[in-house]
């Protein structure tokens, strides 16, 4: 699996997704953002430990990959698109969307992986979701994460430190996540706080819980208001093309062969077809640098700055852009997106013709 479909992660339960735009109340809009976040976690740090036994590594896209699909539901039709935009460092970009609903995400983020008594991983970048029928946005910020269970052979993922959520309609929340201690705990163990932006003691909801299990949500009167159970919620199956029909550059028919001889346990022949890739990556390379330009993007543009983005991270302690360590600031440019020809001419137009 490559990292390039890590974005598919965020919208796996579509309805959860578009909720917050048919609430009219502003505070309660922003619990819904802030749950639907919360609901991601499972789905983008546990399910791979679940379904093949433990952590495994993720394919490194190459520059220019790409992953589309879409989610039919009764939320109706929530569709995805990310592209590897860059690859040293490597950047995956992203954009998710259900016109029925009015509800709009991009971000893209890099990781930057460490090693010692195990192995951390920061992860640089952020996320912006637009809800139409308010014209409000909610910056997210991206959480820290390290391995545990390397001694015992059975590795998982556990969450660090602090993510922000930062609303324009003037609402913050904050997730503190922490695992299991030597003596007790429970894994993936979290505790949030959604307050008036600036006034952190101020205090709306409460979440308490487990990402991999179970939370809920409270008021400022202790008042249980909602709970999710992330063992029970049903997901609703991403829609890909056929291989056959896909692009050369997406991610499950450019990684084909890789994927069959992995399934085999054939690592010869699993080397000998990531070497094909790795080798025509880096004749590319080479001729755009002979000839003086660089890989066009299919979806996404580099910009200069994103000042909106910019003053709302202005809220969280230490964050910022950090564009020298994604090789830029990505925004997703809907009239490439537009002029991408088939057999990307299945885009929503609706979509296109409204900017993100």
């Amino acid at each position: 699996m490559s990292l390039t479909e890590f974005s598919a992660y965020w919208t796996e339960q579509p309805s959860i997704f578009v909720a917050p735009a048919a609430e009219k109340d502003p505070q309660k809009r922003a619990m819904l953002v802030l749950k639907w976040f919360l609901t991601t976690l499972k789905q983008s740090y546990a399910t791979r430990n679940e379904k093949l036994g433990s952590e495994k590594k993720p394919l490194n896209p190459f520059l220019g990959e790409l992953f589309l699909g879409k989610w039919e539901d009764e939320a109706g039709t929530t569709q995805l698109v990310s592209e590897q935009v860059s690859h040293h460092p490597p950047v995956t970009a992203y954009s998710i969307w259900n016109s029925k609903h009015g509800v709009r995400l991009q971000g893209y983020n890099a990781q930057k992986a460490s090693f010692s008594r195990t192995i951390t991983v920061k992860q640089i970048g952020h996320g912006l979701l637009h809800i139409d029928a308010y014209d409000e946005d909610y910056v997210f910020t991206i959480p820290a994460l390290h391995i545990e269970g390397l001694i015992t052979g059975s590795p998982y993922v556990e969450l660090n430190k602090s993510t922000y959520i930062v609303s324009s309609s003037g609402y913050t929340s904050k997730v503190d996540y922490s695992g299991k201690g030597w003596l007790s705990g429970k894994k993936n163990t979290f505790t949030a706080t959604m307050y008036p932006t600036g006034k952190e003691k101020d205090v709306i909801y409460t979440v308490e819980g487990q990402w991999t299990d179970q939370f809920v949500i409270k008021d400022a009167h202790k008042k249980v208001v909602d709970s999710y159970n992330a063992k029970n919620s049903p997901k609703t199956t991403l829609q890909v093309a056929p291989i056959e029909e896909q692009d050369p550059l997406e991610s499950r028919r450019a990684w084909s062969k890789v994927a069959k001889a992995i399934q085999k346990g054939d690592m010869d022949t699993t080397a000998y077809e990531k070497s094909i890739i790795e080798n025509s990556q880096r004749e590319l390379r080479k001729k755009e640098a002979a000839e003086g330009r660089e890989w066009e993007r299919r979806f996404f543009t580099r910009v200069d700055s994103w000042p909106y983005v910019e003053k709302l991270l202005k809220e969280v302690p230490g964050a910022g852009i950090d564009a020298d360590k994604t090789n830029g600031i990505w925004m997703f440019d809907r009239e490439k997106a537009r002029g991408a020809g088939p057999p990307f001419s299945a885009l929503s137009e609706e979509m296109m013709q409204k900017p993100i």
